[in-house]
């Protein structure tokens, strides 16, 4: 090698170390998964300058590959596909956890044309690099070139294990801080919320009512006789009970707008932002129905029915601060167990000696 270019290599390798100290620094400097993928996205976009790219995961709950990034022609089609893990050359690098360069898919027998075909984009040839945490392949970083595109090259090869062992490393972290997160707020046997995380979202919640007037409603419910199936059946046949409970109650929500919580013992409460004291109680009738239509521990080969009592209050007509909200729901849901059970009571007054927030301007 003649010193001018001895000269140009190391300053292309100085270039790269450079680049690879500002991405450790900027990939260690966030726990949040949104910005960690958004700086990978940065760092394989200015490195390599690839026309066509993906980062590919694995979903822990189906066990499929989906595309977490896509980047390129037809690469909106790509984000709604999902792939095996060992299907086409990323299932090949998923499944083995070792990079591929293949110069030519023509002539590779695990390439799949299913992706060309449903993005209308012809391959040529593609890198792909798994992402390699503690041993484990989180998933892989893949770059696609077409007819025109000019060959990947061993120094890409290069670049891109780089970019894919600190990326590796900000994915488990940031995934591991948010499972340590999700533990703190969410009740273990239930998958609901839990009560320390609604009488935080509630302080929120009010807040933001206050701010933008507009109402927000508590809607509390106690199971009924729920003791009798711990005593018939077990504590686990009870715990069993309360997670279908959590999922019915769940599945009854609006997406992003409604929260469940299990608020403690038999005790569940739905937070509902937007939603003024008729509206509560459309949805608490309707909470009360599913009840009656659902056979609980069909699974475990029993036949058992539950109903719940129900409260509603809402904010600022029957509470003006966070922890009242909480207080008019309960009493309200005890009023509906001194009717008879399997109902519905709304608060009928307000609680706590708060002021009341002016809503006079609302619209």
């Amino acid at each position: 090698m003649n010193p001018a270019d001895l000269l140009t290599a190391m300053k292309r390798t100085v270039e790269q170390l450079a680049a690879f100290n500002e991405m450790a620094k900027a990939l260690t400097s966030t726990l949040e998964l949104r910005e960690v993928l958004a700086l990978v996205m940065q760092k394989v976009s200015s490195l390599l300058l690839p026309r066509n790219w993906s980062l590919i995961l694995q979903d822990d709950r189906t066990g499929k590959l989906y595309f977490e990034i896509a980047v390129g022609e037809g690469a909106e089609v790509l984000k709604g596909l999902q792939l095996n893990p060992s299907e086409g050359i990323a299932g090949a690098v998923f499944s083995s956890g070792v990079a591929r360069l293949v110069h030519d898919v023509g002539g590779d027998p695990s390439f799949s044309p299913r992706f060309d075909e449903a993005s209308a984009f012809h391959t040529r040839s593609i890198l792909a690099v798994p992402l390699l945490a503690r041993g484990r392949v989180l998933g892989l970083i893949e770059l696609v070139n077409g007819p025109t595109d000019p060959p990947f090259s061993n120094d890409d090869l290069t670049i891109l294990t780089a970019i894919a062992d600190y990326a590796a490393i900000a994915i488990e972290n940031a995934r591991n801080f948010r499972r340590v997160q999700e533990l703190t707020i969410t009740d273990e046997h239930t998958g609901c919320f839990n009560a320390r995380h609604l009488r935080a979202q509630l302080e929120l919640e009010v807040k933001r009512s206050v701010r933008f007037h507009r109402p927000l409603s508590l809607v509390f419910l106690d199971l009924d006789h729920f003791k009798s199936i711990n005593d018939h059946h077990g504590h686990l046949m009870g715990s069993a009970t309360l997670k279908e409970v959590g999922d019915l109650l769940m599945g009854l929500g609006r997406n992003n707008l409604d929260a469940v919580f299990r608020y403690g013992g038999d005790e569940f409460a739905v937070m509902l932002v937007e939603t003024g004291a008729d509206g509560a109680q459309i949805i608490a009738r309707r909470i009360c129905e599913a009840f009656r239509e659902k056979t609980f521990l069909q699974a475990q080969g029993l036949d058992v029915r539950l109903t719940a009592s129900v409260g509603v209050a809402s904010f600022p007509d029957h509470a003006h601060a966070s922890l009242d909200l909480i207080r008019a729901a309960d009493f309200a849901m005890y009023a509906a167990k001194a009717r008879g059970r399997d109902g519905v009571a709304v608060a009928d007054r307000p609680v706590g000696d708060s002021e009341p927030p002016d809503f006079s301007s609302a619209r």
